[in-house]
């Protein structure tokens, strides 16, 4: 069975091994140094992990987080490539539910913020594994999208969403949408076809956590 989730993993690694740790990412204002402590805290910190989610354990996590992107540039992305087996994000049991879409948005968050990138041709059991996320993020990030949102995969499937009127289509592979449902709209590869304004407003709207 293809394990989609460590393949990401590896190989974030190794790019992040390759462009440093001051290299930008997609994220505003983070390096590839950030970006790597924020996963170790994910995994290895569940008393901080929480924090990624909830306003009030924020900024212990963010203490937290800075402590780690001290450590050594080697030592973090060890780390990042090699997850504790008591994690319980990271085990053997819930590594590809929980990390596939993780590590594939991650990736790119370091690959698309340098130059000269092109979308990778993905194998086609990940792009089928990324699209079964897609309906969840449409349900948490556009539910209430001021329009009839359509969102399109050819080959995989369609959902809507939205709160009617006006019609908008979202149309792109399943890793381009999820890249584009989480914030990441500026190198998302998609197509958006609809009233200009609205268009806009999709294109530059808070969808990330």
């Amino acid at each position: 069975m293809p394990r989609y989730a460590r393949a990401e993993r590896e190989a974030l690694a190794d790019l992040m091994l390759d462009v440093g740790p001051d290299a930008p990412t997609i994220n505003e204002g983070w390096t590839a140094r950030d970006l790597a402590a924020h996963l170790v805290v994910r995994e290895r910190r569940p008393d901080a992990a929480g924090g990624i989610l909830l306003p009030p354990l924020q900024g212990y996590a963010e203490r937290v987080r800075l402590r780690i992107a001290a450590r050594p540039w080697s030592e973090l992305v060890a780390q990042v490539r090699r997850p504790p087996v008591w994690s319980p994000v990271s085990n053997p049991l819930t590594d590809e539910v929980a990390n596939t879409m993780e590590f594939f948005i991650h990736h790119e968050d370091v690959r698309r913020a340098r130059s000269g990138w092109q979308p990778r041709d993905l194998p086609a059991g990940l792009t089928a594994r990324l699209w079964r996320p897609v309906a969840l993020l449409v349900r948490t990030r556009v539910r209430r999208f001021p329009a009839s949102l359509l969102v399109q995969a050819p080959g995989h499937g369609e959902l809507t969403a939205g709160r009617g009127g006006e019609r908008v289509r979202l149309v792109g592979s399943p890793g381009e949408l999820v890249l584009f449902l989480s914030g990441r709209q500026r190198v998302a590869r998609v197509q958006i076809d609809g009233p200009a304004a609205l268009a806009e407003r999709l294109r530059t709207a808070r969808l990330g956590l």
